[in-house]
C-alpha cells in the first residue's frame, strides 16, 4: 500500500471509552459477566445439539451454527476490549485491525444470511410438514450453512478492501472500541461520500435477499397458522417462530441503525453503545431466547446434565 495514504502505520489507537474512566470500570465488570454468559449459553446449545439425538434436526443444526458464530463474533472483539478497559495501552496493530474488521464483518454478514436460512427451515417445517425431511435433507442443510459462511466472508473481503483503500493521511486514532466500518471512515482525509455510497449500495443488496426470504417465509407461516383450528397448535408454532423473530428483530434492528443511516444522524457515543449491543448483548441473549420456552431444549438439558438423577 502507498505510505502516503497512512497505510504504513504500525498500528492504531482505539480510544474506546477512555474519555470516561469511571465508566470503564463499570463496563469491565458488566462486559465480563456478559461474555461469560455468552460462552456458557452458546456452548450449551452446541453441546446439547451434539449430545441429544432428539436435537439432531435441521432446526438445531442451524441453531448450533448460529451459536458457534455468536461465540466467534463476541470473541473477536470483547476480550480485546476487556484488556483495553483495564490497561493504559489501547493500541492495535494495522494487521490486527484489518483482521478484526474482516472477521467481525464476515461473521456479521454470515449471521445475516443464516437467519434467512433458518426462516426458510421454519417455513418448510410448518407449511410443508409432509415433505420436510425431503426438502431439508442433511446434505442440503450442510450446503446452505456452508454457502452462508462463504458468502459472508466473500462480502467481508470486498468491504475490507474498500475501507483500507481510503487515504488516511497519518490519522491513527479510532474513536471506537474495535475496528468497524463507520469509525474507520471518519479517519479519512478525503471526501468519503463515494465510499459510503458504495458500502450502502452493497449492504442494501446484501440485506435484501435474506430479508425477502424471511418476509416470504413468515408470511406463509402466518397464513398456515391462521388455518390451524387448535389453539394449542397455534401457540406451539408461534412460540417456536416467535423466538426466531425476536432474534431477527434484535439483529437487523441494530445492524440497520449502525450501517444503513447517515453517520451524521447520531453521535459517536451512540454508535459505540449500539455496537456494544450487537457485539455482546445480542449474542448473550440469543441462546436464552431460543431455550426459554423450548421444551425440547429444556428436556435435553435435564437428560444431559441430570443423567445420574434420571437413571435412578
Amino acid at each position: 500500500m502507498d505510505p502516503k495514504n497512512g497505510s504504513s502505520f504500525t498500528g492504531f489507537i482505539l480510544l474506546g471509552f477512555s474519555d470516561r474512566p469511571q465508566l470503564e470500570r463499570v463496563l469491565f465488570v458488566v462486559l465480563l459477566i456478559f461474555y461469560l454468559l455468552t460462552l456458557l449459553g452458546n456452548t450449551t446449545i452446541i453441546a446439547l445439539s451434539r449430545l441429544d439425538p432428539h436435537l439432531q434436526t435441521p432446526m438445531y443444526f442451524f441453531l448450533s451454527n448460529l451459536s458457534f458464530l455468536d461465540l466467534c463474533y463476541t470473541t473477536s472483539t470483547i476480550p480485546q476490549l476487556l484488556v483495553h478497559l483495564r490497561g493504559a495501552d489501547k493500541s492495535i496493530s494495522f494487521a490486527g485491525c484489518v483482521a478484526q474488521l474482516f472477521i467481525a464483518l464476515g461473521l456479521g454478514c454470515t449471521e445475516c444470511i443464516l437467519l434467512g436460512v433458518m426462516a426458510f427451515d421454519r417455513y418448510a417445517a410448518i407449511c410443508r410438514p409432509l415433505h420436510y425431511t425431503v426438502i431439508m435433507h442433511p446434505r442440503l442443510c450442510a450446503l446452505m450453512a456452508s454457502a452462508s459462511w462463504f458468502t459472508g466472508f466473500a462480502y467481508s473481503s470486498l468491504q475490507t478492501v474498500l475501507i483500507f483503500l481510503v487515504p488516511l493521511c497519518g490519522k491513527n486514532k479510532i474513536d471506537h472500541f474495535f475496528c468497524e466500518v463507520p469509525p474507520l471512515l471518519k479517519l479519512a482525509c478525503v471526501d468519503t461520500t463515494v465510499y459510503e455510497s458504495e458500502i450502502l449500495f452493497f449492504s442494501m443488496i446484501f440485506l435484501f435477499i435474506p430479508v425477502a426470504l424471511i418476509t416470504f417465509s413468515y408470511g406463509q407461516i402466518i397464513r398456515a397458522v391462521l388455518g390451524i383450528k387448535s389453539a394449542a397448535g397455534q401457540r406451539k408454532v408461534f412460540g417456536t417462530c416467535g423466538s426466531h423473530l425476536t432474534v431477527v428483530s434484535l439483529f437487523y434492528g441494530t445492524a440497520i441503525y449502525a450501517y444503513l443511516q447517515p453517520s451524521n444522524n447520531h453521535s459517536q457515543d451512540q454508535g459505540k453503545f449500539i455496537s456494544l449491543f450487537y457485539t455482546i448483548v445480542t449474542p448473550t441473549v440469543n441462546p436464552f431466547i431460543y431455550t426459554l420456552r423450548n421444551k425440547d431444549v429444556t428436556g435435553a438439558m435435564k437428560k444431559v446434565f441430570c443423567w445420574d438423577y434420571d437413571s435412578r
